[in-house]
């Protein structure tokens, strides 16, 4: 009994490519859509809400971690532009977690090009943060451009001082 071939060699191969192609594709999706899930405390609890101002927040949004220590404490749960085009970020902190405020929040990254978090600076006062209060001291999310742009600027000046620490000594020795 002959089996009938029902599509080309060719065809057969292509089919196979175009299921791949979507098997990654759907792998993809996957990965986005679970790594973008909202960052559920394990034990419950209760949380206060804090607030941040910055100029500027540059790839950090609604959800992502604020952290102290290293260790997530509570989440991004709302941003909003004031009335002076700032950043005015709204953080849930678990309820445990007591903060002075002289505390300070700045925006970073896990690695280069990683994701973006809160890292919370614990101050030395005596005072706590109370629910809604507002944080005195921000840092603003480094873009990797400007960084770069800096690294270049000092290497720029340190060339030209080079330079011109060389001259002079030419001109001392000549003297």
């Amino acid at each position: 009994m002959k089996i009938i071939e029902l599509y080309t060699k060719d065809e057969t191969k292509n089919l196979k490519m175009g299921l791949a192609v979507l098997g990654i594709i759907f792998l993809i999706f996957l990965i986005v859509l679970f790594s973008r899930s909202e960052i559920a405390p394990k034990e419950g609890g209760r949380y206060y809400d804090l607030y941040a101002r910055f100029n500027r927040t540059d790839g950090l949004q609604v959800g992502d971690a604020v952290r102290l220590s290293g260790i997530d404490v509570g989440r991004v749960t709302d941003a909003k532009l004031d009335e002076g085009f700032k950043a005015v970020l709204k953080m849930e902190i678990k309820e445990e977690i007591k903060l002075p405020d002289d505390s300070s929040a700045a925006i970073v990254s896990f690695g280069i090009m990683g994701k973006k978090y809160i890292e919370i600076e614990p101050g030395g006062a005596e005072d706590m943060l109370e629910a809604g209060d507002e944080f005195a001291y921000t840092q603003d999310a480094m873009v990797l451009e400007e960084l770069i742009e800096r690294i270049i600027g000092i290497g720029k000046a340190k060339r030209q001082a080079k330079k011109d620490n060389n001259k002079e000594n030419i001109e001392n020795e000549q003297d």
